[in-house]
This record gives structure tokens, C-alpha cells and sequence, in this order.
């Protein structure tokens, strides 16, 4: 089954085309030139960029994949959560393909997508431990088999990268900050500032980013306010505050493999492209002899393959969605 997947829930516009697994093209429009110079994503601006790529998008997804319109036979879409306006772009461009050319479409949530997207490389053995992990997420699920979903815990308030992204805003690293903070942070002393793990009364599974964010200003406004600026502040600064991140983090998921039992683990998400996250849960799951299921670059941020890929699963088990599907802003995954 060669199967178009859609994703459109943000500020990038991808897709891509999978077909038995395999992904043969894989093709985003980055808006992230529009978004800078107002230091995060501007809902209508997303959308109605997203409206202008998609013609080339899917005439690039085609041309990479050697494949022509008519081939495409099922269609898989991000229909929940995003920004309302940019994931109706999608979903009902999707619906008019489908239409066209008669053949099935089945709406993907976006979180599940990223989970999945671990398995394009990766084999796939259930019940796993999913750790969502990106701007607006920061999740773990446990994953029983495909849609058996059971959210586990989370952050009671800032993601892991939405925290990330601003503290590199905040020092004036431009936007997204996450990548130029893994970048800045191998020339600053990740020991230079310290921060307490955060502890949640929620529960064991859940953690906070708001408090070391917090932390981190005061530390910026301090050295603003100071008569000497140190040179390396910025650096010494972004290796501490990743450093912090990275460690509750990787505490979450030593807590989560303590309460249960799991064959692998799967991280996905835009932050699972931070090196020293990578290496520091590879040395996590190997001291426990667990499979660490990690996405190549190229997958942990929004990209249309992932949504191809599960969207294929669900396709050929014999689901679809019906044309009255919407969208849905904040549709949780596996809740509580």
C-alpha cells in the first residue's frame, strides 16, 4: 500500500510517501524564517503558509519518490493536537484527495505519530515505554500494542523544549533555541549554575520546567545587572540549563522503568535530537539491558513519515476515518 502521510500541525508543512514500511520520500517546508523575528510561532502566519506550500510539497513528496498522483493509494493525516488553523490546512486537503482520487484517508494523532516514528528504523516490541519529548510535549505513555495507549504521567507545565526555547530566547540566542543551546552548551561549563531537580506532589511520573526556567532568569538578570559581563556567561549558562533538563529527564525515566516492565523504550519528539539527551538514555537502557528505540534526526521533528508509517498500520488492519472527521486542538493521548 503506497500511503501519503500529512503533517501540518505547527509551523512545518510535510509529507511524505510509505509504502510496506519503507519511507520513500520525505519532504518539509520549513516556516522557521517567518517565526524568528517574532521569537515563536504565529498561528496565522502558520497556517497561511501552509496553504502556500502545499502544491510544491506534494509535487517535491512525488518527484522524490519517483511516484505519481495516481499511485497514491490511502492517505494518513495529523488531525489532533496542534493549532486549530494549521492542522485544518491539512486535514482537509487530505479530505480532497481522498475524494478525488476515492481512495481511504484515516486521521493520526500527532503524539502517537511521534511515538511510532522510532520504529521506521527501529524493530518494533510491545509493550514499550513512549517518551514524548518536544516543544509542547513532555509525556510518557506505555504502550501496549497499536491504539492501546495508557498515559503514564507528564510535565504539570512547561515542555522540555518549550522551556528550552525560552531561556535561549531570553538570552538572546534566537529561535528555535533548543538546537542553538545543544550547539552553545559544548563551549560553556555545564557545572557553572546550579539547579535543583524538580519534585512534584502530582506523583512520581510527573515533573515541572518552570522552576529551573524561573531559576535561569534570575541568573540572566543578575549577570545583566552586574558591571562586567562574563564572556562566557551565555555558553556557561546553556550547558548548565540543558544539563538540568537533560537530568529530569532522564530521573522521569529511570522512574518509570522502576514502577514497570517494559521490552524497549521509545523517545520521540523535536528534543530527542539533543546529543547529550541521546547519549545519557542509551547509557540509561543499556545499564538495564532495554533497547533504546531512537529516531534519526530527521524523524524527531514534525515530518510527514512518521504520520505515513502509523497511519499504514491502522490502514491495514482495515481502519479509516470518516469525511466529518475535524480537527481537535487538544485531544489527549491515552488520558488519564
Amino acid at each position: 500500500m503506497l500511503t501519503l502521510g500529512i503533517e501540518s500541525s505547527c509551523d512545518d508543512l510535510s509529507m511524505a510517501l510509505v509504502q510496506e514500511g519503507q519511507v520513500l520520500s520525505n519532504v518539509t517546508s520549513s516556516q522557521a524564517a517567518y517565526h524568528a523575528p517574532h521569537g515563536g510561532v504565529v498561528p496565522e502566519i502558520a497556517s497561511r503558509q501552509h496553504l502556500e506550500a502545499l502544491e510544491s510539497t506534494l509535487e517535491f513528496a512525488l518527484k522524490q519518490a519517483g511516484r505519481s498522483l495516481q499511485d497514491i493509494e490511502a492517505l494518513a493525516v495529523t488531525y489532533a493536537p496542534g493549532l486549530v488553523g494549521s492542522l485544518l490546512v491539512g486535514l482537509n486537503f487530505a479530505k480532497a484527495l481522498s475524494f478525488a482520487l476515492k481512495i481511504p484517508f484515516i486521521g493520526v494523532h500527532h503524539i502517537e505519530a511521534h511515538l511510532f516514528s522510532a520504529f521506521i528504523e527501529n524493530p518494533l516490541n510491545y509493550p514499550f515505554l513512549g517518551f514524548a519529548v518536544s516543544g509542547g510535549h513532555t509525556h510518557l505513555y506505555q504502550v501496549e500494542s497499536l491504539g492501546k495507549i495508557t498515559l503514564l504521567g507528564h510535565t504539570v507545565d512547561d515542555a522540555a523544549g518549550e522551556a528550552l526555547d525560552k531561556v535561549a530566547k531570553r538570552l538572546g540566542l534566537g529561535y528555535p533555541g533548543g538546537p542553538i543551546i545543544d550547539r552553545l552548551s559544548e563551549e560553556g561549563d555545564k557545572k557553572a549554575f546550579s539547579f535543583a531537580i524538580p519534585q512534584v506532589k502530582a506523583g512520581p511520573l510527573y515533573t515541572s520546567f518552570s522552576g529551573i526556567k524561573t531559576k535561569a532568569v534570575d541568573y540572566i538578570e543578575k549577570e545583566e545587572a552586574s558591571p562586567k559581563v562574563s564572556t562566557h556567561f551565555k555558553a556557561d549558562m546553556a550547558a548548565s540549563f540543558q544539563e538540568a533538563v537533560v537530568r529530569s529527564l532522564e530521573v522521569l525515566m529511570e522512574r518509570a522503568l522502576a514502577e514497570k516492565d517494559f521490552k524497549q523504550v521509545a523517545v520521540a519528539g523535536g528534543v530527542a535530537c539533543n546529543r547529550l539527551l541521546r547519549n545519557r538514555l542509551q547509557t540509561l537502557c543499556q545499564k538495564r539491558n532495554l533497547n533504546l528505540a531512537l529516531p534519526s534526526p530527521r524523524y524527531c521533528t514534525d515530518n510527514g513519515a512518521m504520520v505515513a508509517f502509523l497511519g499504514e498500520k491502522y490502514l491495514t488492519a482495515g481502519l479509516t476515518s470518516p469525511i466529518s472527521l475535524n480537527a481537535q486542538a487538544r485531544k489527549t493521548l491515552g488520558a488519564l
